[in-house]
């Protein structure tokens, strides 16, 4: 908007330029500038459309502090009638102190299709971590003075998902959800997993490095090495999964910590969007948008446009400044 009302007031001082001329000679000049000379024939040249959106465009952002930004995108697909993925994303950034502290929490959740209540699951799955999470850093992040955590990220990660799982377990017996949460400090980022949603680090030249494993059959059939490359993607039982919250009296998160990806981003997404949409056209589309929304809003085009064979979400995060 603020875009589309420059233009017009430039084209508007380039076409009455001459006007606007004429009215300062007339309330500043003495009588003799008003008379008129050669100097006063000259008139600067109107800038071409071309020319101002040259100098809209050329005005990159400039950022004062460190911050994290982030976007999300989610559709039901093309075959499914109900939408079984949940997600959270929760970005915050205090400044004031000497050192800015960028903090978010993302989470995406899909409930295990064919089961009684997956989107009951999921959602669960995203306000139980996101919650209990979100609980633990309150007096850190905003009572004075902050209160450290009296458990590490990673413990705070694992009781957060295990809290989700008994809940799921005692609330909707027989279904069950997948989850990757990413809790962003600094710049860290805790990770806690469990099933086939995934997370990504992405690059600006172009890499794609994937940061969880699969809890899924076929991933652990090609790890023993009973199916190739090539067969993984045939696999008629793609979606079964050996691990899910809600599945099983006992419950394994993968749980770890790595440096956020700098410069690059940190995407999270669901399969609907990385069993559809070629890694290739996923680094593309990032590094190719003009913001973290455009991407991901034309990530989960690109998965529908492919079919939409499943529910689809995606989180991208960034750190800048």
């Amino acid at each position: 908007m603020f875009t589309r009302y420059l233009l017009e007031w430039l084209r508007a001082i380039r076409l009455k330029g001459e006007l606007v001329a004429d009215l300062f000679r007339k309330l500043f000049g003495s009588k003799e500038d008003t008379k008129p000379r050669q100097a006063d024939a000259v008139t600067t040249a109107p800038l071409t459309d071309q020319q101002i959106q040259s100098i809209i465009s050329s005005q990159a952002p400039r950022y004062e502090i460190r911050q994290l930004v982030a976007s999300v995108g989610q559709s039901v697909g093309k075959q499914r009638d109900h939408n079984e993925d949940s997600l959270l994303a929760l970005t915050t950034t205090i400044s004031g102190s000497p050192e800015s502290i960028p903090f978010g929490l993302y989470i995406v959740a899909d409930g295990m299709g064919g089961h009684q209540f997956g989107e009951v699951a999921s959602n669960a799955a995203v306000r139980i971590v996101g919650g209990n999470i979100v609980n633990k850093f309150h007096s850190y992040l905003y009572k004075l003075p902050p209160q450290s955590l009296q458990e590490s990220l990673q413990e705070v990660m694992e009781s957060s998902i295990m809290e989700a799982h008994q809940y799921i377990q005692r609330e909707a017996p027989g279904s069950g959800t997948t989850v990757t949460a990413a809790l962003v400090l600094g710049h860290q980022i805790t990770l806690g997993h469990v099933g086939d949603s995934r997370a990504y680090a992405i690059y600006p030249d172009g890499r794609l490095d994937s940061l969880t494993r699969d809890h899924s059959l076929v991933k652990r059939l090609e790890e023993l090495g009973h199916l190739s490359k090539d067969e993984v993607d045939s696999f008629p039982h793609r979606n079964v999964l050996i691990r899910a919250l809600g599945q099983g009296e006992t419950l394994e998160a993968d749980i770890f910590t790595i440096p956020f990806p700098q410069p690059g981003y940190l995407m999270i997404c669901s399969d609907g969007l990385w069993g559809v949409v070629n890694e290739k056209d996923v680094v593309r589309i990032v590094n190719e948008s003009p913001n973290l929304h455009r991407a991901c809003q034309s990530m989960v085009e690109a998965a529908n446009a492919a079919g939409g064979p499943d529910n689809i979400t995606v989180i991208l995060a960034q750190i800048v400044g």
